[in-house]
This record gives structure tokens, C-alpha cells and sequence, in this order.
């Protein structure tokens, strides 16, 4: 049977990993298979007009999109008969989401995808890293590679990373630090964080701000404990799992529990009438995307807002799940779902020691809200003084131009400054899109496993502004959705960062590649999105 290749299904080795040998031919595991959507033209169609701001063009529901944009039953038909000719089980159909699950074993996936599937080493600082992926692209037949448009799970390496910073220096009103950073000169909770930033009125209610979790979990104690502490009502908060993962806290603050518990605990002090659903998966390409798709498609809580404070270079992704998980958030654009994606904290080279600028991914998707970071002084509940964050070794803001994807229109026109004393044109698509502070040494005060602590990263601004953005949903009565387009025809609505850099990239008046529009004026951003 002739097969062709998959493009985009070569998998991108670190460098100094290490083959250890073929994988267990008894192994079994699942894998996704992504298929083509319905009618792909009206859904790009759609998707370009909302993205172009064409009020006319209104986004769909979850109902709708799975009857016009979701997979076909033929589609799903001949997964299904490749499957059962290569002895896999079918796991479970999703025709929103386009999605078959398989269940295999390594032996299986060799034959089937013509594949040969070895095992690796990656050491990590003082850690290290085992995974399996294949030797190169998957290979499928004619009849299915015409209808499939991603296969993931074969590489199953931890790729996304936490963007936050503990900064848990001893503070006059905190507990004992957990490890030694550099001394907190300020610290904000979220509600002085909203005062400082002119949020409007509104508590989210009605709302469901969705966060994406790669690994460690939360405890109730601390929630209540934090929320008991800020004076703010406790919102509700939903664990759902995704691809068997759960709500699994570590007990070390330094790891992810840190990640979602100051995503909950700043999402739900500045929007506390929203329902907080964290949606965990396994740290893999697959896990990712299917976490997104999950919180997309979910029709039970039904998010108008998406927080990802996860990511990676985008030069750690395979192609195919690159255009995967952008896909899902063109699919967040006709739902009319608002995506916001930390910017990263490694500064300009997002942590590449190659010598070259990278941004990170998924924030550098033109269909998500990519949220940079700086570093504020206030006093006397005023903003005195507002920089790009940079502090070296310590962490910066992430930013710059992507490698990937191309000049949106709504950022045309513009240009990147850098700290060498030159500016050239905008050529690709431009990150951050917006930021807000997060220095660790002017950071959150947060209560991660059962300690107060300060926290800082884009991490931070990612919930910042999905709870900005369901506070004005919550007023407005229905979702603003896709909100880009908007935002950059309105640079009034912001605080705009004109000094400092993250490494190449230096501050300028109006957008730039470290802070981006720059900090939000949050009743303007809500007159801007929700006209009166």
C-alpha cells in the first residue's frame, strides 16, 4: 500500500539529546488524529472577516460550529477503517473538536504510520528527561491523507514551560522565603492591581474564564485561605480533566503548582463572579492541544475566555502541532472565545541559547492576545513609573518577531525598535500585543501551598487580562471575542511603556516588540470592546 509522508510531522530535536534505543514494541499509548474540518472555505472566510473587524461578520455557536466547521462522519469513517486494518481501537470521536483517539501499541504505530519509534534522553540542568518520538514524518494512505491534518502523541517530550517567577524574598508581611531572589521593592494584590489598571465595575458574573494547566494542580485550603484573606468572595472553581490528567498538587511551590495556583487566585480575585474551569493535560504537544480544544468545545461551561500561561519557542514545535494548536485558536475566533497567551519570560531570545531572537508560542498566534510584562511603582494608588520588565538573569519580558506567522493587517504599518539604535519595519507578526506588570519585584501577592508569596512573569498577565476581558463581557451581556483588531486602532486605551527593553528589543512610543500597546486604561479597553 503506497503511503505518502504527513507534512509537518518531523519532530524537532533538542540539542544533546541522547537515542537510548528502540521503544518497547508492547508499549501502548494513545495517539490523536485531527481531522480536516467542513466547508474549510466559509470557515476561513469567517474567521478573516471577524479578524479584519467586520461587524457584520458574527461569530458561531458551539452548536453551529460542530454542524458547519466540525469533522464529517465519512471522514471519521475511514480513520476508522485504517484503524481497525492496523489493529488499533478507536478510543473516542469528537466531531467538534475534529478528533479520533487511538489506542495502540508501539509495534502497531510502527506499522501502521511506517514509523520507527525511539526512545531519548535530555538532560535538563540537573534533570533528566525521557521521551519517545519517531525517527521521522508519519506516513499515512492516500485515502486517509487526504482527510488528516495532524497526527500527535508519537513525540510525548514536556516542550511547554510555566512563564512565572517566584520572588519569595523576606517581606514585612509574608511568610519565610522558599528560595533566595531578589528583594521585593513593591507588591500588589490583584484588586490594587485593578484599581491601578481603571478597571470598570463587574465581577465576571455569568462568565467562564478557562486556564490551561500543564501539571500540578490546587488545594481548596489555599483558595479559600487567599481569597478569605483579600476580603474577596471565593468564585467557583471547576478541575476538568483532559487526556487522564487531574488536578494533582505537588506540594512544591517552585513547580507548577505555582503556575495554577496563581492563575486561579488572580483570575478569581479580579473576576470572582466567573466560574475558574482548569482544564488539565499531560506537558506534551498532544496534551496542549487537546487542552485547548477541550475548553473550546466545552459545552457544559461554555468559556468566553481562555488563559494560557504555557508556551515555548516556537522553534521547539513540530510544524504540524504549530498549525495544529493556531487552528484551534482560529476556531476560538469564529466561537467568539477571547484567547490570552503569556509572551514568555526569557526576554528576546525566550530562553534559545543560540544567539538568535526568539518568541514564544502559542502567544505569537496572530488569533491569540499575546500579554507581555513590566515593572511599576505606584504610590498612593497612582502609577508612578511603569518600564519594561527586564532583570537580567532574573527574567524579562518576552517579545519580538515570530518566525512563523505573517504580518497580521492589524499591524501593519508599525515598527521594531532595537536597543542597538536602529528601527526597521514590522515584517511578521509582532509580540506582545499588550502587558501589564509582571517584575517579580513589584509582583502579585499570591498563597501557593499553604505559603504567602510574591510572583511575578507574563505568566501573571495572561489571567490579569482574561479577567478584564470577562468583566466586560459580564457587562456587556455576550462575548467580544476576538479582540485585536480593535485594540490596535485604539492606542489611547492603553499606558504606553516608553522606556526600557527585554535584550533586543527596546521601548518606543506606541507598540513595540517588548511591551506591546502597553498597559491597559481598563475603562477605555472596555469602551473600545463594549461601546455604550
Amino acid at each position: 500500500m503506497m503511503r505518502r509522508p504527513l507534512a509537518g510531522s518531523n519532530h524537532p530535536a533538542p540539542a544533546g539529546i541522547k537515542c537510548v534505543g528502540a521503544c518497547d514494541p508492547t508499549e501502548r499509548f494513545e495517539i490523536v488524529v485531527i481531522l480536516r474540518r467542513q466547508d474549510g472555505a466559509a470557515f476561513r472566510d469567517l474567521v478573516q472577516r471577524i479578524e479584519a473587524g467586520d461587524a457584520s461578520a458574527e461569530p458561531v455557536s458551539r452548536e453551529a460550529y460542530e454542524q458547519r466547521f466540525g469533522a464529517s462522519a465519512d471522514d471519521v469513517r475511514r480513520v476508522e477503517r485504517f484503524a481497525a486494518s492496523n489493529g488499533l481501537t478507536i478510543v473516542r470521536t469528537d466531531l467538534a473538536a475534529r478528533r479520533v483517539v487511538l489506542s495502540g501499541t508501539v509495534q502497531q504505530y510502527n506499522a501502521a504510520f511506517g514509523i520507527d519509534l525511539q526512545r531519548f534522553e535530555h538532560q535538563v540542568g540537573q534533570s533528566t528527561h525521557h521521551f519517545h518520538q519517531p525517527d521521522g514524518p508519519v506516513h499515512l494512505p492516500e485515502d486517509v491523507h487526504e482527510v488528516v491534518t495532524a497526527v500527535l502523541g508519537f513525540d510525548n517530550r514536556a516542550k511547554a514551560r510555566p512563564h512565572f517567577r517566584l520572588n519569595p524574598t523576606p517581606h514585612p508581611t509574608f511568610s519565610p522565603p522558599i528560595r533566595a531572589a531578589r528583594a521585593v521593592s513593591a507588591s500588589f494584590t490583584p484588586p490594587q492591581l485593578a484599581q491601578l489598571y481603571g478597571f470598570p465595575p463587574g465581577d465576571g458574573s455569568g462568565q467562564c474564564i478557562a486556564l490551561i494547566e500543564m501539571g500540578g494542580g490546587y488545594r481548596d485550603t489555599d483558595l479559600q485561605a487567599y481569597f478569605s484573606g483579600l476580603g474577596v468572595a471565593s468564585p467557583k472553581v471547576e478541575s476538568v480533566s483532559v487526556d487522564q490528567a487531574e488536578n494533582a498538587p505537588t506540594g512544591d511551590p517552585n513547580g507548577a503548582d505555582g503556575e495554577v495556583e496563581l492563575d486561579v487566585e488572580i483570575a478569581g480575585a479580579l473576576a470572582p463572579g466567573a466560574l475558574i474551569a482548569v482544564y488539565f493535560a499531560p506537558n506534551s504537544e498532544a496534551g496542549f492541544v487537546d487542552a485547548v480544544s477541550a475548553a473550546l468545545h466545552d459545552s457544559v461551561r461554555k468559556p468566553s475566555v481562555i488563559s494560557i500561561s504555557w508556551g515555548a519557542p516556537e522553534s521547539a514545535w513540530s510544524q504540524q502541532t504549530l498549525a495544529a494548536l493556531d487552528d484551534a485558536l482560529q476556531s476560538a475566533v469564529a466561537l467568539g472565545v477571547t484567547v490570552c497567551a503569556a509572551s514568555g519570560d526569557s526576554g528576546s531570545s525566550d530562553g534559545v541559547g543560540d544567539g538568535a531572537d526568539h518568541v514564544d508560542f502559542p502567544a505569537s498566534s496572530p488569533y491569540a492576545l499575546g500579554c507581555g510584562g513590566t515593572s511599576m511603582t505606584a504610590s498612593n494608588g497612582r502609577i508612578v513609573r511603569e518600564t519594561v520588565w527586564d532583570s537580567g538573569t532574573e527574567g524579562a519580558s518576552g517579545g519580538g518577531v515570530s518566525v512563523t506567522f505573517a504580518l497580521p493587517a492589524w499591524q501593519k504599518g508599525l515598527s521594531v525598535v532595537n536597543t542597538h539604535g536602529g528601527a526597521s519595519a514590522l515584517a511578521r507578526r509582532g509580540v506582545p500585543d499588550v502587558s501589564a506588570d509582571a517584575d517579580p519585584a513589584t509582583g502579585y501577592v499570591v498563597h501557593i501551598d499553604g505559603t504567602d508569596t510574591v510572583v511575578g512573569g507574563t505568566s501573571a498577565v495572561a489571567p490579569l487580562w482574561a479577567a478584564l476581558i470577562a468583566r466586560i463581557n459580564g457587562t456587556r451581556g455576550k462575548p467580544v471575542g476576538f479582540v485585536n483588531a480593535l485594540l490596535y486602532a485604539q492606542h489611547g486605551a492603553f499606558n504606553d511603556i516608553t522606556s526600557g527593553n527585554n535584550g533586543d528589543y527596546a521601548a518606543a512610543p506606541g507598540w513595540d516588540a517588548c511591551s506591546g500597546l502597553g498597559t491597559p486604561v481598563g475603562a477605555k479597553v472596555a469602551a473600545v470592546l463594549a461601546p455604550a
